[in-house]
């Protein structure tokens, strides 16, 4: 039966969801933006910094369900301007080890929440459960 949390050190969702839902293999973010995250606003329009705050935060999120970004296969990221992908990817790229990025797709949004410019949601397979390798 999936587990349905919000994080305690971020404000209650304002649309009916949770930040995250866990079942028995996987764990499913929510899209994060600064502006859901409590002094996020100070970086707003720093697709750079926005990014980092968000990976952070998905960080603290993923560890709270006993994951790491290790553990991510399925990223979506949305930005409002795709002149602005190669910022926004340098600094996503530093949170992923080895070259090991999972599935992603990114797309151009012209409105996030709050004015954002980056918003990530993440997808991943909790630690202990054995892939499926048989064919």
């Amino acid at each position: 039966m999936p587990q349905y949390r919000n994080d305690p050190t971020l404000p209650e969702p304002l649309f009916p969801g949770s930040h995250m839902t866990i079942d028995d293999d996987y764990v499913f973010l929510s899209g994060l933006t600064v502006v859901d995250i409590q002094g996020g606003e100070t970086v707003l329009g720093d697709i750079r910094e926005e990014t980092r705050l968000v990976m952070r935060r998905i960080q603290r999120t993923l560890e709270s369900a006993g994951c790491s970004l290790a553990d991510a296969v399925r990223v979506d990221v949305h930005i409002t301007d795709l002149d602005e992908i190669r910022m926004m990817d340098a600094v996503y790229a530093e949170f992923f080890e080895n070259r090991r990025y999972p599935a992603r797709t990114c797309t151009q949004s012209p409105r996030l929440y709050g004015g954002a410019h980056v918003e990530i949601t993440l997808m991943a397979r909790r630690p202990g459960k054995p892939d499926d390798t048989s064919s």
